[in-house]
């Protein structure tokens, strides 16, 4: 019996996904997943905000760093949104602006973890990240109330710091402004 062959999914599959989804495309799979619950963007508004003042725009902290909200990284045949990604000034001055999304591979990722999407982002994505050579990812759990930080090895990832709940931690690579964490997340009524 002759099987048939696999197609993979293609970047014209992800710019032909439904509008109001996020597409992404894994090793050769489409995955689409609807906008993320408050929680999510609360967590990852919150800390894009204190990162881009700080590290983007050096008001409170020292600078040098492009910080993005949701960018379209095209890493080899994978195309990743994480929640947010960063670039070093020092080595990414520039950005080619005639595309829409991004080839230059991000000196930090961060990826705010959903109920539904928290097993691919961990597993997965993560392991995209590490193949192209990310230095560092964090993961952030809304949940939880935690952030876990990991720095790329040869071997893998080694998580190298963990906060959790209402604590102040000066979380790498922006441990040069410490990072609250309780405003991270939905205040409870």
């Amino acid at each position: 019996m002759v099987q048939a062959a696999k197609i993979s999914a293609t970047y014209q599959d992800v710019l032909d996904s439904p509008e109001g989804v996020i597409a992404e495309l894994m090793s050769g799979e489409l995955h689409l997943q609807p906008r993320p619950a408050k929680p999510h963007t609360y967590a990852a508004t919150v800390l894009g905000a204190d990162l881009v003042a700080a590290f983007h725009r050096g008001k409170g902290g020292p600078g040098g760093w492009w910080i993005q909200f949701e960018p379209e990284l095209h890493l080899g045949p994978d195309v990743l949104v994480p929640d947010l990604a960063g670039w070093r000034r020092e080595s990414t001055p520039t950005f080619d602006l005639t595309v829409a999304y991004y080839t230059e591979r991000p000196d930090w990722v961060c990826e705010v973890l959903s109920p539904a999407t928290a097993r691919r982002d961990r597993f997965q994505k993560l392991d995209l990240y590490h193949q192209a050579g990310v230095p560092w990812a964090w993961l952030v759990d809304p949940d939880a109330q935690s952030i876990e930080v990991f720095q790329h090895e040869q071997g893998g990832w080694l998580r190298v710091q963990t906060a959790s709940g209402d604590a102040i931690a000066a979380l790498r690579p922006f441990d040069a402004v410490p990072t609250e964490l309780g405003a991270l997340w939905v205040p409870q009524p």
